[in-house]
């Protein structure tokens, strides 16, 4: 596959941050055929329709999130290379994304020259992963403990646990994400009890004792 004039679909809910990363992509070369989507909706229709041979992926899109569109995406086009762009640290969510099917994850704070590189290595069919996944890799293999229990949620209950642990409100979240309260209430008790916590006071308190509170 030739990386002069991909097809790069850029899927961010923020407009500014969508016409920064054309800039940035315009600058380093990358000038091909360059799409948007804003919305989970239109981010499937997007590769439903037409053939990318790259999607950059917002962790945060609205709705259902970035995390389960990259799995759906995955599941339909397994040979879709997915880069993950997110405001979180990458022991956070890389590991997790890389396992869902990503092809490579990058904080939105990474230097211009870095998205190229990435996006230029994950096109020759490789995965881009930073130090810290790559260090977080090894030690998944080399560890034998028990693994820490918030690595048994799946990535809703996930989302719901690190969401509750900043202080959102089961409203607050079933607004966000476009479910129900009673949804979110039980994507709140299965956490709960997955973590053998009784409250929220609990998750956030264990959720600051793991780092996960940011």
């Amino acid at each position: 596959m030739s990386t002069s004039a991909p097809r790069i679909l850029i899927c961010d809910d923020h407009e500014l941050i969508r016409e920064g990363l054309k800039r940035v992509l315009t600058n380093g070369g990358l000038v091909g055929n360059v799409g948007e989507a804003a919305n989970p909706l239109e981010v499937l229709a997007a590769v439903r329709r037409e053939r990318w041979d790259i999607v950059i992926l917002d962790i945060n899109l609205g709705g259902r999130g970035g995390m389960d569109v990259l799995m759906e995406i995955h599941s339909e086009f397994p040979r879709l290379p997915i880069l993950m762009l997110s405001n979180y640290p990458e022991d956070q969510f890389a590991l997790r994304s890389i396992r869902e099917g990503a092809s490579g994850y990058l904080s939105k704070n990474l230097a211009s020259k870095d998205l190229i590189v990435a996006i230029r290595h994950v096109l020759s069919g490789r995965r881009f992963i930073g130090p810290k996944v790559a260090e977080q890799l090894v030690a998944a293999v080399q560890r034998s403990e028990t693994r820490p229990l918030h690595s048994t949620l799946s990535n809703r209950e996930d989302q719901v646990f690190r969401l509750i642990s900043v202080g959102r409100t089961v409203g607050e979240i079933a607004a966000g994400l476009s479910l129900s309260v009673k949804t979110i209430s039980t994507y709140r008790s299965i956490a709960l009890r997955k973590l053998n916590l009784k409250n929220n006071s609990q998750l956030m308190r264990y959720a600051l004792e793991h780092g996960l509170d940011s």
